[in-house]
């Protein structure tokens, strides 16, 4: 496998987390004035509590495995923050790439990468090619990149974006209602776009990043591999 640094080269990743910070604060303007989706968007510097959901009870448990996959993130992954506290992600809805309703518990069994990304963020767009090879290396029974788009519109945009970079390791999952986005974002995990969360088989927030990372590199493998060995 090549080195992640063809993908997103380190001196690249200072300036697109620049761009980052920039375009967090206007995603979140946008999202606080639109009032889209299904909950009214939340403070995201703080988390939410986790709710007395069976469900929530089962991730509260996991700070253990939280902190140890926080310590886990080193090198270019290092902005993975632990959850505080763990909690369920089950519900987070989307399309599948057969365009059909679908959660995060259709994918129960499987350690998930979560990223959600849309073709007007520079920076999600530079790290789609690093979560496809991640994705081509890791993937299978027990991993996947459920990279979700949530451009507004229809899927002629961020399809041909897909197509134009070569793009062919990461199922086409989809939301263009916001929804997503902002229930991430009233949890107080998502201060903009990209937002990347790491979810256990058991559907458990375990950690989570705002903005880029090299998600092609040795560091990121590790992660999988700490991950998916717990």
């Amino acid at each position: 496998m090549a080195d992640g640094n063809r993908f997103f080269p380190a001196s690249r990743l200072i300036l697109v987390a620049l761009v980052a910070g920039v375009l967090a604060g206007a995603v979140a303007v946008y999202v606080r004035e639109s009032g889209s989706g299904n909950n009214a968007p939340g403070n995201a510097a703080t988390q939410v509590a986790v709710g007395d959901s069976a469900d929530d009870k089962v991730c509260a448990a996991k700070a253990d495995e939280s902190r140890k996959i926080s310590d886990a993130a080193t090198g270019h992954v290092a902005a993975l923050l632990p959850a505080s506290p763990p909690q369920s992600l089950k519900t987070l809805a989307f399309n599948d790439p057969d365009g059909k309703p679908m959660s995060l518990a259709d994918r129960a069994g499987k350690i998930l990468l979560v990223n959600l990304w849309a073709t007007w963020c520079a920076p999600c767009r530079a790290e789609m090619p690093a979560l496809d090879a991640l994705q081509k290396d890791k993937g299978g029974d027990r991993f996947e990149v459920v990279a979700v788009n949530v451009d507004t519109g229809d899927d002629a945009k961020p399809k041909k974006f897909l197509s134009d970079i070569a793009v062919s390791n990461l199922a086409f999952y989809r939301d263009p209602t916001l929804k997503l986005f902002n229930d991430v974002k009233t949890r107080g995990l998502a201060l903009g776009l990209p937002v990347t969360m790491l979810v256990d088989s058991e559907g458990c927030l375990i950690a989570y990043m705002n903005g880029p990372a090299e998600w092609a590199g040795q560091d990121a493998r590790a992660l999988v591999d700490a991950a998916t060995g717990l």
